[in-house]
C-alpha cells in the first residue's frame, strides 16, 4: 500500500471510521459526542445499546448496533483502492495531522479525503471566494489577491468552482503558499468537468480536499454544506465579488460564527455583483482594496506552523487542565492563561475529550470531567 499522511494504522481501524461514516442518523455532531464518550469507533460498536442511548436517539442507537452495513463495506473496498495512488491520503478526525483550525467549528467531518499536499491544511490560509457568474474585473481581482497573498506565505483556499473560486486557485499556484480546493463531490470526481485542468494542478502542487464518501456525485445539498470548510480551514475570508443573494454571502455568515474575519471588495454602486460585497462591509466586513489590507488586518508577518503540546506531568496533570481549573471556560480565555496558539489548544482539548478528561458544553464552553 502507498504511504499516506494520517491513514488509520490498520484497515481495521479505517473501516471503524467508515462504518460510522456511513451509521443512519449519525451526523458530525453526534459522532464527536460518541467519540467522546466512548473513545475510537471500535469502542462505539462494541457499546452496550443503553449505553449509546444515553448519547444518541434511540433509532440512531439501534443503527450503530447492527452489522456493517454493505455501503460501509464497499466504501472499504472503493477508499483502499483510491489509497493506492500516490498522493492520496485519509485523514481521521482523531489523527495528529488533521486541520487544528477545523477541531474549532461546531461540526468538524470525521473523515477528510485529501488528494496532494495535506499539510497545507495546517497551514495559515485565507479563503478567496465570489460569484460563479463574475464580471471580467472579479476575477483579475481574484486572481491579484490570491497571488499577491500567496506570495507572503498564505495558502488561498476556495471551492473549485467556475468564476472567482477559479482565478483564485490559479493566482494561488503562482505564489509559495499555493492553494486548497474544497470540493462538495467525492475526492475522486471532479465538479465542474471545466476545471479538471485546473484540479490536477491543484492536485500536484496544492491539495484538493472533500468530507464526503468517495464516487459521490455534484448533488445541490453538498455545497453550502462544505462551504463551512472553506471558512473554517481560513484566518479569514474575502469575498471578491458577490450579488445581494449570493452563496458566498452564507460562507461569510458561517465565517463570522466560527470567529474568523471578512473582509470584502467593494465596487461600482451601479454593478449588481458589488451589492453582496457592500451589504457585508454595512454588517461590519472590513473593506479592503488592495493585498496589503488583508495583509495588515492579519497582522501577516509568516508565523510557525504548529505548536508542540504541553508535556504531561508526572501526576497526569496537563499544564492545559492546571488551567482549566474545575470551572466551565471559554477557549479564548483558555489560550490566554495556556499561551497557545488557538489550533494547538483545540487539538489538546480534543485529545482530552477522546480521554473523558474534559467535557464540552453548550456556549463553546469546557469542563474538565475528572
Amino acid at each position: 500500500m502507498h504511504a499516506m499522511v494520517g491513514l488509520a494504522d490498520t484497515v481495521t481501524e479505517l473501516a471503524g471510521w467508515l462504518r460510522l461514516q456511513h451509521a443512519p442518523g449519525v451526523g458530525p455532531v453526534a459522532a464527536r459526542a460518541l467519540l467522546a464518550r466512548f473513545g475510537l469507533p471500535p469502542q462505539i460498536f462494541a457499546a452496550p445499546f443503553e449505553a449509546l442511548r444515553e448519547v444518541v436517539p434511540a433509532g440512531v442507537a439501534r443503527a450503530i448496533a447492527q452489522p456493517p452495513r454493505r455501503l460501509a463495506n464497499s466504501q472499504l473496498e472503493l477508499t483502499l483502492r483510491w489509497l493506492q495512488r500516490p498522493g492520496n491520503a485519509v485523514l481521521t478526525l482523531a489523527d495528529a495531522a488533521y486541520p487544528p483550525l477545523l477541531l474549532e467549528i461546531a461540526d468538524p467531518p470525521l473523515l477528510l479525503y485529501v488528494r496532494g499536499r495535506a499539510e497545507l491544511l495546517s497551514r495559515p490560509g485565507v479563503a478567496i471566494i465570489g460569484s460563479r457568474n463574475a464580471s471580467a474585473q472579479g476575477m483579475q481581482n481574484a486572481a491579484a489577491f490570491a497571488h499577491a497573498l500567496s506570495a507572503a506565505g498564505l495558502t488561498i483556499i476556495s471551492g473549485l468552482a467556475l468564476g472567482i473560486d477559479t482565478h483564485a486557485h490559479e493566482g494561488g499556484l503562482r505564489g509559495e503558499g499555493a492553494t486548497v480546493a474544497v470540493i462538495g463531490t467525492g475526492a475522486d470526481l471532479v465538479y465542474p468537468r471545466r476545471n479538471l485542468d485546473l484540479a490536477q494542478r491543484i492536485a500536484k502542487q496544492g491539495c484538493i480536499v472533500s468530507e464526503y464518501a468517495l464516487g459521490l456525485p455534484a448533488m445541490p445539498g453538498n455545497f453550502p454544506r462544505r462551504n463551512r470548510l472553506i471558512s473554517g480551514l481560513a484566518r479569514g475570508v474575502l469575498v471578491v465579488e458577490a450579488a445581494a443573494q449570493s452563496g458566498s454571502l452564507i460562507t461569510a455568515r458561517l465565517a463570522g460564527e466560527q470567529g474568523r474575519d471578512v473582509y470584502a471588495v467593494p465596487g461600482s454602486i451601479h454593478s449588481t455583483l458589488a451589492k453582496g460585497c457592500h451589504a457585508l462591509i454595512r454588517q461590519g466586513a472590513k473593506l479592503v482594496e488592495s493585498a496589503d489590507d488583508v495583509l495588515q488586518e492579519l497582522q501577516w508577518l509568516g508565523v510557525a506552523h504548529g505548536a508542540p503540546a504541553p508535556a504531561a506531568r508526572q501526576d497526569g496533570e496537563t499544564p492545559l487542565l492546571a488551567a482549566l481549573g474545575h470551572d466551565p471556560l471559554d477557549a479564548d480565555t483558555l489560550a490566554a492563561r495556556c499561551g497557545l496558539a488557538m489550533g494547538a489548544l483545540m487539538a489538546e482539548l480534543l485529545a482530552l475529550e477522546l480521554e473523558g478528561r474534559v467535557e464540552r458544553l453548550p456556549g463553546g464552553l469546557f469542563q474538565r470531567c475528572k
